[in-house]
C-alpha cells in the first residue's frame, strides 16, 4: 500500500521534478474503491481491486527508483534503501496496530483478542499475509475478519522490498549492465508468477491470494512498465498515446462494478485491473492534452493520493471494531458505514501530517547511518509485540464465567437454556473452539484434499447393528453422540465425513474451481456402502452453508432437494435417516457469552433465525420421496422462542453452528430414541 518512491517527492533545487500527478490520483482512485467496498457500497462490488492497482504502482516506482541508481552508479546501496523504505512504511503502520490493539482491548470481546495478537505479532513481523494464508482465509467471503487482515498487502509489498533491489542487482550483472536484457529476464519471472497465479488457483485460493509468488507479477507488470518508460521509444512520445490513460481508467470503473465475491480472484481474473492500471500510467506519461491527467491533477484526488496510505492503514479497523463491539444481532447500516469511512478520511490526514512525512524527513535518522533506522525499527516492531500481549495476558486473566453454578440436566425436549455462564461451564468459553470430535484428531475425519473413503469403525459387539455416518463436518460433530451408543453396544459405527463436502450429490466448487475430490470421496462411500450392506445410512449436512454450486446458488432448496433424493436413490438395500441440520447461531456463541456473562440469553438465536424453514422442508420431502427417516432434534436444541446456547451446564455450541463434543454426547439417549426404532 506504500506506492511512494523517492521519485513521486517533490524534487530537490536544480533537479527536474518526476513528480507524476496522475500516478497521485491514481493512487486515490485506488484508495477509494477499496474504502468504498469496505464500506458496503454494493455498486463497487469489485473495489478489491484497488489493491492490485497499488501493487502496480509500487512496483513502477520502485522499480524506476532502482534503475536509475544501477544505470547512474552500477548498485544499488542496500542499506540505504532498506533504511528509506522503513522510515517510508513503518511509522503509520506500526503506530496504527498499536492504537487497533489498544482500541480491540476496549471494545471487543475477550475470547477475541487471540486472534487480535497473532494478528499484531505477524504484523510486527512482516508476515501477515503468510499468517491469514495459513488460516485458510476467503478475503472476499469472511465473515470475522481480523482487525489486521488489510496489513496483508502491506505483508507483500515489504516482501517484495526485500528480495527485488537484491534480484535487480543480479540480474544487471548477469546480463553486463544491459538494461534491455534485464527487461527480458524480469518479463520471464513476471510471467512465471502469473502462471503459478493462475495454476495455484486450482490448488489453494487463500495461498494464491495471500503469498508473494503469486502476487509478485502484479508489481512485475509495474515493474515493466518502469522499463517502458526508460527506453524512450517514439510511440511513447506520440500526443494519441494519452488516450491510453482513459481507456485504462473506463477498465478500472468497469472492473470496480462487475466484479464481485463470486469472481474467481486473484487468477487471471487479476489481469485485468493490473492491465488497466499499467494502461494509466504508460497513457499518462505522453505529452499533449489527450491524457487523464486534467481529471486525475484536480485538488480532491491530490489530496486523496497524498494521504492514501494512511487512509488505507485506518479506514479497516474503523469499519471492524464497531462491528464487533455492537455484536451479532446488529448489522451496522450503510449509513453508519460510509460515515466511518469519512471518519477515516481527517484521521488518516493527521497521519500523514504529524507521522508520515515527519519521519521519513527527520533529520535524526535521515541523516544518521542506516543502522540506527533498523534498529529503531526493531525497537517499534518488539513494542508492538509487548502492546499485544499485555492486552492479551489482561484478557486471558478475566473472568469468562460467572460466579454461579449450574447442574447438569437430562435433555428434554423444549429446553428452557441457562440465562447464565456457569462457573463449571463445559467445555469452558476458552476451550469450546478446540472441543472437536476425536475423528478430527485421529485422521478419520477426511480433510478438504483428501479422496479416502476407508471410513473409520468402532463398536465391539458382533452382533450389534452396523451404522454408517455419512456427510460434512455436522455429520463428524454427531459422531460422540453415535460413539456413545457404539461403547454401549447398541452398534457398530462407520464413520464416513469430510470437511466441505455433503453426502447430497451436488457438484460442489471450492474457492471457486471444481471441488474434484468430494465427488471422488463421496462416490466411494457409496460403493463401500453398496458393498457392506450396513442396516441404516445416517445422512448429516451442513445444507445452511450453502456452498457455492457449479451453476451458481440460485433457488438452493430445490437443488438441495436434488442432490438429497440423488444420493438416497443411489443407496440400495440399507434404511437410511436423514438427520434434520442443527440450528445456526451465526456467529461463535463463546464470544459473545465472554461479554454476557449474566446474560447468556442475549448470545442465543431466535428460532426463527437459527432454522431455515425453505431447506428443511426441501430435506423432509427428499427423505419422504426416497422412503428415508427423517430424524429432527432440534425439539432438544430449541424451545418456542430461542435456541440456547447453554443447556444446564453445557455449552451446546463450540462455534457458529457445530456441536460441541460434551453436547453431542450428551444427545446419544434421545438420538437412539429415534435410530433404534429404524434399528429394530
Amino acid at each position: 500500500m506504500t506506492a511512494v518512491a523517492e521519485a513521486q517527492q517533490a524534487p530537490r533545487a536544480g533537479k527536474k521534478s518526476s513528480f507524476r500527478p496522475d500516478v497521485q490520483g491514481l493512487r486515490a482512485i485506488a484508495v477509494m474503491l477499496v474504502v468504498l467496498y469496505h464500506a458496503g457500497v454494493q455498486t463497487l462490488s469489485g473495489g478489491f481491486v484497488g489493491v492490485d492497482v497499488f501493487f502496480v504502482i509500487s512496483g513502477f516506482l520502485i522499480t524506476t527508483h532502482l534503475l536509475e541508481s544501477l544505470q547512474t552508479h552500477g548498485r544499488i546501496p542496500f542499506a540505504s534503501f532498506y533504511a528509506k523504505r522503513a522510515r517510508r512504511i513503518l511509522p503509520a503502520s506500526l503506530l496504527v496496530a498499536g492504537l487497533t490493539v489498544v482500541a480491540a482491548w476496549l471494545w471487543m470481546p475477550p475470547l477475541l483478542m487471540t486472534q487480535v495478537f497473532e494478528g499484531a505479532v505477524a504484523t510486527a513481523l512482516y508476515v501477515p499475509n503468510l499468517l491469514f494464508a495459513v488460516e485458510g482465509t476467503e478475503y472476499l467471503a469472511e465473515t470475522s475478519p481480523s482487525v489486521f487482515q488489510h496489513y496483508w498487502s502491506l505483508g507483500i509489498e515489504e516482501q517484495f522490498y526485500l528480495f527485488w533491489p537484491a534480484l535487480l542487482t543480479l540480474g544487471f550483472w548477469l546480463v553486463r549492465r544491459s538494461e534491455r536484457r534485464l527487461l527480458y529476464a524480469v518479463a520471464v519471472l513476471t510471467l512465471a508468477s502469473f502462471i503459478a497465479c493462475v495454476v495455484w488457483m486450482e490448488i489453494s485460493q487463500p495461498w494464491t491470494f495471500f503469498s508473494l509468488p503469486t502476487r509478485a507479477w502484479e508489481l512485475g507488470a509495474g515493474a515493466l512498465v518502469a522499463f517502458l518508460m526508460r527506453t524512450g521509444a517514439r510511440w511513447l512520445q506520440r500526443p494519441g498515446v494519452g488516450l491510453l490513460a482513459w481507456v485504462g481508467l473506463a477498465a478500472l470503473i468497469a472492473v470496480g462494478v462487475l466484479y464481485d465475491e463470486s469472481t474467481p480472484f486473484p487468477s487471471y481474473t487479476a489481469a485485468l485491473p493490473v492491465i488497466a492500471t499499467a494502461l494509466m500510467i504508460v497513457g499518462g506519461g505522453a505529452p499533449g492534452g489527450l491524457h487523464a491527467n486534467r481529471l486525475l491533477s484536480l485538488a480532491p484526488f491530490q489530496v486523496i493520493g497524498a494521504i492514501s496510505y494512511s487512509l488505507y492503514l485506518v479506514h479497516w479497523p474503523l469499519q471492524v471494531i464497531p462491528q464487533v463491539a455492537a455484536g451479532d444481532d446488529v448489522t451496522l447500516s450503510q449509513a453508519v458505514r460510509l460515515l466511518l469511512g469519512a471518519v477515516a478520511i481527517p484521521l488518516a490526514w493527521l497521519l500523514y501530517r504529524f507521522v508520515e512525512r515527519p519521519v521519513i524527513a527527520w533529520p535524526g535518522l535521515r541523516n544518521r547511518r542506516p543502522l540506527l533506522t533498523g534498529a529503531v525499527a526493531l525497537t517499534a516492531s518488539m513494542a508492538l509485540i509487548a502492546t499485544a500481549g499485555g492486552t492479551h495476558l489482561a484478557t486471558s486473566q478475566a473472568e469468562t464465567a460467572s460466579e454461579q453454578t449450574a447442574s447438569q440436566e437430562e435433555l428434554t425436549a423444549d429446553p428452557a437454556g441457562t440465562d447464565f455462564v456457569p462457573a463449571n461451564l463445559t467445555p469452558s468459553l476458552e476451550d469450546a473452539e478446540s472441543d472437536n470430535p476425536v475423528i478430527y484428531s485421529n485422521d478419520c475425519h477426511r480433510d478438504q484434499g483428501s479422496t479416502d473413503s476407508s471410513g473409520c469403525q468402532i463398536g465391539d459387539n458382533p452382533e450389534a447393528p452396523l451404522v454408517f455416518l455419512f456427510g460434512d463436518s455436522h455429520a463428524a460433530s454427531w459422531y460422540p453422540a453415535l460413539a456413545k451408543l457404539a461403547e454401549e453396544g447398541k452398534i457398530r459405527l462407520d464413520t464416513n465425513t469430510k470437511s466441505s463436502c455433503y453426502s447430497a450429490d451436488l457438484p460442489l466448487l471450492l474457492d471457486g474451481v471444481e471441488y474434484a475430490e468430494c465427488d471422488q470421496w463421496r462416490q466411494g462411500v457409496l460403493e463401500r456402502i453398496d458393498e457392506e450392506q450396513p442396516e441404516l445410512v445416517v445422512m448429516a449436512n451442513y445444507a445452511g452453508g450453502e456452498l457455492e454450486l457449479e451453476g451458481g446458488n440460485d433457488d438452493f432448496p430445490a437443488r438441495w432437494r436434488q442432490g438429497m433424493e440423488s444420493t438416497i436413490a443411489s443407496i440400495d438395500g440399507p434404511e437410511v435417516a436423514v438427520l434434520a441440520d442443527v440450528p445456526d447461531q451465526g456467529e461463535s456463541p463463546s464470544v459473545c457469552l465472554s461479554e454476557e456473562l449474566d446474560d447468556a440469553g442475549e448470545c442465543s438465536e431466535t428460532a426463527a433465525d437459527a432454522l431455515s424453514p425453505e431447506l428443511i422442508e426441501a430435506e423432509q420431502a427428499a427423505a419422504d420421496s426416497g422412503g428415508a427417516q427423517y430424524v429432527d432434534m432440534t425439539s432438544y436444541l430449541c424451545n418456542d422462542q430461542t435456541c440456547p446456547t447453554i443447556i444446564g451446564n453445557t455449552l451446546v455450541y463450540r462455534d457458529g453452528h457445530h456441536l460441541t463434543a460434551r453436547f453431542s454426547e450428551q444427545m446419544a439417549p434421545p438420538l437412539w430414541e429415534e435410530l433404534g426404532e429404524q434399528l429394530g
